[in-house]
């Protein structure tokens, strides 16, 4: 018997992995790129070991999250769906008042 639920082709990614996706995404875009370390406050000579903190990607999950036409332009460009970006950002964030977890 056949099942008729579609499996995901997509296997679930390493939320780390998907933020260094996002930080080679981002370097590639001089502008962007210039304007997420103007709001951090990371030098460029800092991001090589600044992506080993797990603040310092919470940071940039957030820069990415907060504006929902870089994050779909970053999937399109990935080809990682939305929910996968998600579930990164998730992982490096701090729980809000809505997760139940305060």
């Amino acid at each position: 018997m056949q099942s008729n639920f579609k499996t995901s082709k997509q296997p679930a990614a390493d939320p780390h992995e998907t933020a260094v996706a996002v930080l080679g995404w981002l370097a590639d875009d001089p502008d962007m790129f210039g304007r997420f370390l103007a709001l951090t406050g990371v030098a460029p000579s800092q991001v090589r070991s600044a992506v080993n903190d797990p603040g310092f990607l919470a940071g940039m999950m957030d820069f990415l999250m907060n504006h929902e036409p870089t994050a779909m332009a970053f999937c399109a460009a990935s080809g990682l769906s939305p929910e996968t970006v998600t579930a990164a950002w998730r992982h490096f964030s701090s729980p809000g008042l809505d997760s139940g977890e305060y």
